[in-house]
């Protein structure tokens, strides 16, 4: 999710200025219903800069009364809390109506990037929760809160997080765990799955409500298009496509993409078992219950595709045949993506201008890794602190410089590595640019930080003891990603031993 930086001045709690477009619309599309009481909530961690994005003092976090807000047990005045349902397909297959099953749309706050939703996760048990208790666990919601905001600090388009709050209340998953609720941010949590419900409905009445009310509230500039339907369809293309090229470029793996887990908007939306690229493994399956590699690291830019399919399929009844819908994605999301994971592989790399051949070096580059199994945000941040030119300098007894061989480290293979540079350091020099200029822009473009799932795991095992400093420390680490942080330098290594890239489970 991004917006101008301007801000809302820092207000209370209460102050906040609700205005609920969502609720407005007719019960085809929500419950309406309070969340369920949390017991004992006690605050885990608030994002200040979150906070500040919907115009609420940090120090708000300090009172009591905020914890009751967003544990559930207090209403903030001008909220109308309800649950949304939704369709959607599930690992490939129609699973019918699903909905927020766990989630309560507080309602839209004004502020001056635009209206901003609130929404808790793990509030309680709603009509679309069929058999689940309604509630999120410690571990899930400290991984959810800690990954969005790492993401939007990384440039990615994503939904925020506001604040944990945890409870003694007891929740059976895998193993008996502690609840949590999270507050997540975003213009809108509308998705794929929404347009999914009406279409397989037949309600070609309420498909249109929806389509219409999407461009009124968060496309008001297709409202003069000759065709604004299509063109909602090719703006969730294009968008789509280059949210997925960030996942891409940045080692980003989703795990859950499902339809209903789809933004209309283009924003990472639902962490659920994600997880971000350690040893460079192109096949790599993050979710545990991906028994199929259905989203694999490779798979995200077709599933990606095929989730469009889908939506262009619902949106039929607005657009025209199947052909012309589908063929207004084709249109649109590879161009997209193929733009801007080529902007973004070029800036990680160094090269200041697009080139001829600059794809087959990317993809080389990428081939390199997978077969030297090498930590791919180590290998670009490294990267970026070699000289641009073989330098007169000390050699080591390999013949290979001395300021390259914390990269060559980096590889089982040191040759392979020594020749890749020699191409690297032959393309940087088609740009001309300055070792230093070129050295800054590498550090804007390669993360010193991601949240590797050893890190979330240190957090959480001592969230669960009842101290949340470490899940603190994580996220002011997290929110300055490319700074060097030398307090923080521990979190740039890699997992210990065969911990690194483990799947996770999708319980939460």
């Amino acid at each position: 999710m991004k917006h101008a930086p301007t801000h809302a001045p820092p207000a209370s709690l209460d102050a906040l200025c609700f205005d609920n477009s969502y609720a407005r619309l007719p019960f085809a599309f929500h419950t309406r219903l309070a969340p369920a009481p949390l017991p004992s909530p006690v605050l885990v961690c608030a994002s200040a800069p979150a906070m500040r994005l919907i115009g609420i003092d940090p120090a708000e976090a300090a009172r009591p009364q905020f914890v009751d807000a967003f544990a559930g047990n207090r209403m903030l005045p001008g909220s109308d809390p309800l649950a949304a349902v939704y369709s959607g397909h599930q690992f490939g297959s129609w699973s019918g109506q699903l909905g927020d099953g766990r989630a309560h749309l507080l309602g839209g706050v004004r502020t001056p990037a635009g209206t901003l939703e609130l929404q808790l996760k793990g509030a309680g048990p709603t009509p679309y929760s069929r058999f689940s208790d309604g509630r999120a666990v410690l571990r899930s919601s400290i991984r959810e809160f800690l990954c969005s905001e790492a993401m939007h600090a990384l440039g990615v388009p994503t939904t925020r997080a506001l604040c944990i709050v945890g409870s003694p209340l007891p929740v059976q998953r895998e193993t008996v765990e502690t609840a949590a609720v999270v507050t997540r941010i975003a213009p809108s949590f509308v998705r794929f799955g929404t347009f999914e419900h009406f279409s397989a409905a037949d309600d070609c009445g309420r498909l249109l409500q929806l389509a219409d009310y999407v461009i009124e509230h968060f496309r008001p500039w297709l409202r003069d298009e000759p065709q604004p339907h299509a063109a909602l369809l090719a703006d969730i293309a294009r968008s789509t496509g280059e949210m997925i090229a960030h996942w891409q470029a940045i080692g980003f793996m989703h795990g859950v993409m499902n339809t209903d887990n789809m933004s209309i908007l283009g924003l990472t939306l639902d962490y659920g078992p994600f997880g971000f690229m350690e040893t460079f493994d192109a096949g790599h399956i993050c979710n545990r219950s991906d028994t199929c590699g259905r989203y694999a690291f490779r798979s995200q830019p077709r599933i990606g595709l095929w989730n469009l399919y889908v939506l262009a399929d619902a949106l039929g009844p607005l657009i025209g045949h199947p052909d012309l819908t589908r063929e207004l994605v084709d249109t649109h999301y590879a161009p997209a993506f193929d733009a801007r994971f080529g902007q973004l592989m070029r800036a990680r790399l160094g090269f200041a201008t697009a080139r001829p051949g600059d794809d087959d070096f990317i993809g080389a580059t990428l081939g390199l890794l997978q077969l030297q199994r090498v930590d791919y945000t180590l290998f670009f941040r490294t990267l970026g602190e070699l000289p641009g030119i073989r330098t007169r300098e000390a050699h080591g007894c390999t013949g290979a410089p001395v300021r390259d061989q914390p990269l060559r480290d980096l590889f089982a293979d040191r040759e392979a590595c020594d020749a890749w540079l020699v191409r690297w350091r032959a393309r940087l020099a088609r740009d001309g640019a300055s070792d230093d200029v070129r050295r800054r822009a590498m550090r804007r473009a390669n993360p010193r930080y991601v949240l590797r799932n050893w890190m979330a795991d240190a957090a959480i095992r001592r969230a669960r003891d009842g101290d949340f400093g470490e899940v603190d420390a994580v996220l002011r680490c997290l929110h300055a990603p490319f700074d060097d942080q030398p307090e923080f330098a521990h979190y740039a290594a890699p997992a210990p031993g065969r911990t690194s890239g483990m799947p996770v489970s999708c319980s939460s």
